[in-house]
């Protein structure tokens, strides 16, 4: 039975370590916990599409090891990106062929970031795909996606845990974030602590709004995987299984989510 409750769940942004949110939501559906709006940032916006367009969590995970959507990634000829994201656009289609908020099963909303105004844009109606791709469009590396003359890049430069859309509309809201670091004795080079600073600042962000959350699901360690490391895909959606598990046992409470009362 699912619950009568108004259930929200915010998806952070992590590159390939999204995939964990799979495991986590595969693990709450189990538990009989589902939601009736979710929202994302990044990653977390593209595995909020695909389970709010219908598709089970082990079908996502199949289609991404699958696909390997990072190959459809192409050069960009522009001063602003190296890559250009129009063509992950068209792999999108295949499976979102609507590519219409309001065609989603379930209602889902989508953070990106307007790099000219420095200002958190939401998207929740219209066409799906074009913000997805601004939702995960990391600055430096991709060209910005423009939509209705807004420069977007990835939302998760100012909200990597976008609760707000849910706050107010639901009942219950549930973070999870996938970009726990695990402490790190040695630093080796500038590579790593580029990659290990820029994680901590999108965690700032994230757990600044912990506070908004009724339960806050974060699998441990998730931050050392690298932003493409995809051949990680199956260990990453079972390390979000398996938090759920462990987590479901330390607060039973959030089993109250799954009852009809």
């Amino acid at each position: 039975m699912k619950s009568n409750k108004k259930i929200g769940i915010a998806l952070s942004g992590g590159g390939v370590r999204g995939i964990s949110h799979l495991g986590v939501l595969k693990g709450l559906n189990e538990a009989g916990i589902y939601p009736t709006k979710v929202s994302g940032t990044s990653a977390g916006a593209i595995a909020g599409a695909m389970y709010c367009n219908g598709y089970k969590p082990e079908e996502v995970l199949k289609i991404i090891v699958e696909t390997n959507y990072f190959k459809f990634m192409r050069p960009a000829i522009s001063l602003t990106g190296i890559l250009k994201m129009n063509s992950v656009g068209e792999l999108f289609k295949l499976y979102l062929k609507h590519d219409d908020f309001a065609q989603l099963q379930i209602p889902l909303t989508v953070a990106a970031t307007d790099i000219k105004k420095g200002k958190v844009i939401y998207f929740s109606e219209g066409e799906l795909i074009n913000p997805i791709l601004a939702s995960s469009c990391i600055p430096g590396m991709f060209d910005p996606i423009v939509i209705d003359k807004r420069h977007l890049i990835d939302g998760g430069v100012l909200n990597n845990l976008p609760v707000e859309p849910l706050d107010g509309i639901c009942d219950y809201v549930i973070g999870v974030n996938c970009n726990q670091l695990p402490e790190e004795t040695n630093i080796k080079n500038m590579k790593s602590l580029i990659e290990r600073s820029v994680i901590m600042a999108m965690n700032s962000n994230v757990y600044s709004r912990k506070s908004k959350c009724d339960f806050f699901i974060e699998a441990p360690g998730l931050g050392k995987y690298g932003v493409f490391d995809i051949k990680k895909a199956p260990e990453l959606f079972q390390a979000g299984y398996d938090r759920v598990q462990r987590f479901i046992e330390e607060n039973p409470a959030i089993l109250e989510l799954a009852k009809d009362n």
